[in-house]
């Protein structure tokens, strides 16, 4: 397969997808950003949770 055939079936395959609105893709970008943020602040919690319990335990 030609590199040229390659990339009209990529052309091709596109076309047929069905993209979000620009208001869904901002709502569920805006979802991923603060279920990154919550993930973050809690592991950071059980983080600093298990390193002052093992400095107590330790010291």
């Amino acid at each position: 397969m030609k590199i040229t055939d390659f990339l009209k079936d990529v052309r091709l395959e596109l076309k047929k997808v069905s993209w979000p609105a620009r208001e869904e893709t901002i709502k569920l970008t805006g979802v991923v950003i603060l279920m990154s943020v919550a993930l973050a602040a809690f592991l950071g919690l059980l983080d600093f949770g298990f390193l002052t319990l093992l400095d107590r335990l330790l010291f």
